[in-house]
């Protein structure tokens, strides 16, 4: 059992869910609506995670690629967009592949601020591994941010608050796809529980303009050009 040794005393636990290429960017195969607004935000949560030495958890999707032939084509193993956006990476951090198995270290969240574990589904409950460590680790409070709100998102708060936790949804830090769908799974998470927030009421205002990763020109801070030129 790991729950003795991983009892923070940290008032805080950061949930950072699916923030990979394919999701979060403009060119990625499964690029939710609103990807710069929540870009700028997870970035700048990020940034606060650092400073505040707020541990991390990532969840990422991981698909098989089956020698070219994946059922899915979206954050295939080994692509370009499986991978995490960089500066949802921090420089302590080990990962976990999606397995059958529950082995953790006995003191992983004192040896690393990030733990990342792949998953092969949207609920990451549905993984052994991530299912031991959400549920042990004792936390006043876990913030969520990433994709999507209708998702994986969803998945993780409904699951968590299942288990007891103190959960804070980050709205204006998650992706969507649908928003009438996505404005359905914020009430139904806050109804079971779940707070909902935003980026300044965690980490203040940020007058950042470009989110610093996606090419497209609205991420690159030249939409108003691109309207005009149009």
């Amino acid at each position: 059992m790991i729950r003795q040794l991983i009892r923070l005393r940290r008032r805080q636990v950061l949930i950072d869910v699916n923030t990979q290429k394919d999701f979060m960017l403009a060119n990625g195969s499964a690029c939710t609506r609103n990807h710069r607004r929540i870009l700028a935000n997870i970035r700048r949560i990020m940034a606060w995670a650092r400073s505040k030495n707020v541990p991390v958890i990532s969840t990422c999707e991981v698909y098989p690629n089956n020698n070219g032939f994946s059922v899915f084509d979206y954050c295939v193993d080994g692509t370009e967009g499986q991978k995490k956006i960089h500066y949802t990476l921090l420089s302590n951090r080990i990962s976990f592949p999606a397995e059958t198995n529950t082995d953790l270290p006995r003191d992983i969240m004192r040896q690393y601020r990030q733990i990342i574990l792949h998953k092969r589904c949207v609920d990451p409950f549905e993984e052994p591994r991530i299912e031991r460590l959400l549920s042990e680790v004792q936390a006043s409070e876990f913030i969520l941010i990433g994709a999507s709100a209708e998702g994986a998102v969803q998945a993780t708060a409904l699951g968590l608050i299942q288990r007891g936790k103190k959960v804070s949804i980050v709205t204006d830090a998650v992706g969507l796809y649908n928003k009438r769908d996505a404005k359905m799974a914020f009430r139904k998470m806050r109804a079971k529980g779940a707070k909902l927030i935003e980026t300044r009421n965690l980490a203040g205002v940020s007058h950042l303009r470009r989110v610093g990763v996606c090419k497209c020109p609205r991420c690159q801070g030249h939409a108003a050009k691109v309207e005009v030129e149009s």
